[in-house]
């Protein structure tokens, strides 16, 4: 019995270190796939190309309607659908309102394992942009908001 105990006691142990390990692992590569609002306004400053996706949900639009200059918009349903809107051969960054900036790391797992490199998201995202004084200016296209509709 207590052999038994110590079995499933050790087993346990192992998966759980082995789940945590994983887990930093993804953490830290999802971390190398970052990039702070300074560093992203210096490379926009700069001559090198970086093309910005603004992907929040669009009531996240609504309620805060402001984007960052030079940046599309695209609904991030779409581009985990048709990951192809995000091009591979460019330096990306993506950027949301979410808190722990959920959308854009699910965006950017998604562009991970279809093998993207040269993709980012922005750490604190438009908030974090906007602490910092850098400009935003009012987001004027429409919103379209997905709906399901009922058979009558």
């Amino acid at each position: 019995m207590l052999l038994a105990l110590i079995s499933v006691f050790a087993v346990a142990l192992f998966l759980f270190i082995f789940v945590s390990k994983k887990r930093r692992e993804q953490q830290d590569q999802i971390e190398q796939h970052s990039i702070s609002a300074e560093e992203l306004h210096s490379q926009l400053s700069s001559d090198r190309k970086v093309q910005l996706f603004d992907v929040r949900q669009p009531l996240d639009v609504l309620a805060y309607p402001d984007i960052i200059p030079g940046a599309q918009r695209i609904a991030p349903q779409e581009v985990l659908e048709r990951p192809s809107l995000i091009p591979k051969d460019k330096d990306v960054v993506v950027y949301c309102t979410c808190p722990s900036d959920k959308t854009s790391r699910a965006v950017l797992r998604q562009a991970i394992a279809l093998q993207f490199s040269r993709i980012k998201f922005l750490r604190g995202g438009l908030a974090a942009w906007k602490a910092k004084g850098y400009p935003v200016e009012p987001y004027r296209e429409s919103i379209q908001l997905r709906t399901a509709i009922s058979p009558p």
